[in-house]
């Protein structure tokens, strides 16, 4: 990376500078890494904003404190945004662009910007409540008694949202200890893209008819709330097992999309006031509070937009691209592996 190369610059003094063989191999590496980060995501462009002399003085030093910059928080805000709600794993896309950064993943500083990515998910959270909040008063307003409507779509919610919480905070520590890494997501992106590809042949995630809304039943939500489960897997991605759920209940695919960002409302909501209690002081102790904000906006400007394109795309498309894409990103991860560029 760039920002190794200016350490040791620095940092070498008055020692030789490294062998031409050494110095091409390190600009071929660093190049890999540039052009993955381009593909995997072309929102990464926005690291070019990182600032030179603050990347040095985090290698130079050592420091914790400046393991997340304005710069990488921009682009894990832009990346949090953009994937959060579409059917190809956020966690998956958030955890290789960490590695291409190369951002800490033990010890304090690693735990520090596991929270962060968690607590930019509010951003999202924002995004849906703006873009649905009439939907989202009206839960509201079921709540307190104004709306049966209202209060019917809230209780679904609750009753879909409780396995996967279950399943989470029993099975918490197994899922960061096992399932928190590069090869689990890439053969989760892998079987989830050919499982849509081969769904998607038979017409079953056709976006045209269906039930509504208003139809979904206590059944219903039972059995979205199990396939959210699968979700905890990272590289699955909660957006995809829910929309898909629903489809195939027969649900019409405006309405499985819907359902999926009011339970992600709920369900991200959980988790992310779950970390912040729990690792709330050590992200801000560690970062501050300006940079965890940047990538709060962020994610919520890129989430807002990708909610919008989503269900545009979706009224006059299946899911079968979003089956493509998680295939070529999981390639894409397997020739960076393969080339040490992560």
């Amino acid at each position: 990376m760039v920002s190794k190369t200016i350490v040791a610059q620095v940092t070498v003094g008055s020692n030789p500078t490294p062998s031409a063989l050494e110095h091409n191999r390190r600009a071929i590496v660093t190049s890999t890494r540039a052009i993955g980060v381009g593909i995997a995501c072309a929102t990464l462009i926005f690291i070019a904003f990182t600032p030179a002399g603050a990347a040095a003085a985090t290698a130079a030093h050592e420091s914790a404190a400046h393991a997340l910059g304005a710069g990488e928080a921009v682009v894990l805000g832009v990346v949090e945004g953009l994937t959060e709600f579409l059917p190809i794993s956020s966690t998956g896309h958030l955890l290789i662009t960490a590695r291409l950064l190369d951002l800490p993943t033990t010890g304090t500083a690693g735990d520090a910007v596991k929270s962060y990515e968690i607590a930019i998910q509010f951003g999202a959270i924002l995004a849906v409540l703006l873009l649905y909040r009439r939907r989202v008063g009206s839960m509201v307003e079921g709540l307190v008694g104004r709306s049966n409507e209202g209060r019917e779509l809230l209780r679904v919610v609750a009753i879909a949202f409780v396995p996967a919480a279950v399943v989470g905070v029993i099975a918490e520590k197994v899922i960061k200890d096992v399932l928190f890494g590069t090869w689990p997501v890439v053969a989760a992106w892998i079987v989830g893209g050919v499982a849509v590809i081969a769904l998607s042949r038979t017409g079953r995630l056709s976006p045209v008819g269906g039930r509504g809304l208003a139809s979904l039943t206590t059944r219903d939500a039972m059995i979205i709330g199990g396939a959210q489960v699968f979700a905890l897997w990272p590289g699955t991605s909660r957006s995809l097992v829910t929309i898909v759920a629903a489809l195939l209940l027969g649900v019409s695919m405006s309405a499985a999309v819907e359902f999926s960002f009011l339970l992600g409302f709920v369900t991200l909501g959980a988790a992310t006031a779950y970390e912040m209690l729990s690792s709330g002081k050590l992200m801000i102790d560690t970062f501050g509070i300006v940079v965890p904000l940047i990538g709060l906006v962020v994610a919520f400007a890129a989430a807002a937009v990708s909610i919008k394109w989503m269900v545009s795309y979706l009224s006059r498309h299946d899911l079968a691209i979003f089956g493509w894409y998680r295939i070529g990103v999981a390639l894409l991860v397997l020739v960076l592996l393969a080339t040490n560029a992560i």
